[in-house]
């Protein structure tokens, strides 16, 4: 058995940065990946969307680390070369019935921090957005866009130039709490044993089934997985918004809205489909339930300009129909297990608040069990 101090379970985003807080602090680290290579799943299939920090609890965890890992990312971005662009989104009302939910975001935005929000009226966002058609609007100028996977590379090489290491293809299929330490099995084509002193699990999806393979952690602290598939559909020819715009919130998700890529490229997603399996298909028939949603405030959307494009699944802990759950990022305090920190649900805004649910994640490990 080969004793190392830090164990990170998953090379996505939230793992890269995990590994780089660590690494950076001095910490041995070796990162341990099923895939063969970085933020192949939940990591690679998103909006990249830096988000405000608008639509979660005051006072949740999603809230607070949105919003301080929001401008931790721009910084970090600005600093490292990764492109990305402060483009700004509108979040929209189309009917009167939906203007007490935008004043509800607007106060809850105030709430948490995010204290840059103008309300807009229709020649405002004229003036902003001609192609749009909506009776009221919030302007979030804070909100933006990012290259997602040059953003995770930057974190790889930081983790490696502090001296992370990195196994690809690597498994976790097994544990135990040892007296000194966390033991993991790992598998794959090279299957080693490690004792570690610290296990941070950053396994997304998987995450859940890698905390029960560790014998000794009590199985109620674990979360059950449900996933929850978002499909996106690419506007043949050029994009009429030069900015994000979102409908007012719905169950399970934001709604269907426009997000733009570094090349102002538009794209149309994610709905909500609640699935058993992982599946990266797009149905191109369900198309047919985004017509309808997008031309409630983009009415001019021609027949047949929505081509599949792809799709991600969020890694959610609620079941359908349940009330949407905070981030679970679980440490000795919450599970009595030294060493072990567990990441459960990082969905949306994950990307955004890596930096701090990096800081935030390693510090609990230094809570007593």
């Amino acid at each position: 058995m080969e004793r190392i101090d830090s164990v990170v379970i998953g090379a996505g985003v939230i793992g890269l940065a995990v590994a780089r807080e660590l690494a950076r602090a001095g910490r041995e680290v070796i990162v341990v990946e099923a895939t063969d290579a970085i933020g192949t799943v939940t990591s690679a299939r998103n909006s990249e969307v830096v988000h405000a920090g608008i639509y979660y609890p005051p006072g949740s965890l999603k809230a607070r680390l949105c919003v301080t890992g929001r401008e931790r990312l721009y910084e970090y971005c600005a600093g490292h070369g990764v492109a990305h662009r402060r483009c700004g989104k509108l979040i929209v009302a189309t009917g009167n019935d939906q203007l007490g939910d935008l004043a509800r975001l607007e106060a809850q935005a105030r709430a948490n921090g995010v204290d840059d929000l103008v309300p807009l009226d229709v020649p405002a966002i004229a003036a902003l957005e001609p192609a749009l058609s909506c009776i009221a609007a919030l302007h979030s100028p804070s909100t933006g866009i990012i290259d997602s996977h040059q953003y995770m590379l930057a974190l790889e090489g930081d983790a490696r130039d502090a001296g992370a290491v990195f196994a690809f293809g690597s498994p976790v299929v097994g544990g135990d709490v040892m007296g000194d330490g966390i033991g993991l099995v790992v598998g794959g084509a090279e299957p080693m044993t490690l004792c570690a002193r610290s296990v941070v699990n950053c396994a997304g999806h998987d995450a859940p089934r890698v905390a029960r393979s560790i014998a000794g952690l009590p199985g109620v602290s674990i979360p059950r997985a449900h996933l929850c598939k978002g499909n996106y559909f690419r506007l043949k020819g050029r994009s009429p918004f030069s900015r994000l715009i979102y409908p007012v919130p719905e169950a399970a998700g934001l709604g269907v809205h426009v997000t733009l890529d570094l090349g102002g490229q538009a794209r149309f997603g994610p709905d909500v489909e609640w699935v058993e399996a992982i599946d990266y298909a797009v149905d191109p028939a369900r198309a047919e339930r985004f017509y309808p949603a997008i031309r409630r405030y983009w009415p001019a959307l021609p027949d047949g300009a929505l081509v599949p494009d792809y799709a991600g699944i969020r890694p959610k802990i609620q079941a359908p129909g349940d009330a949407a759950r905070d981030f679970v990022i679980d440490g000795p305090r919450e599970h009595g297990v030294a060493g072990l920190v567990n990441l459960f649900g990082i969905e949306s805004p994950g990307l955004t608040a890596s930096l701090a649910i990096a800081e935030y994640a390693v510090g609990k490990l230094r809570e007593s069990g």
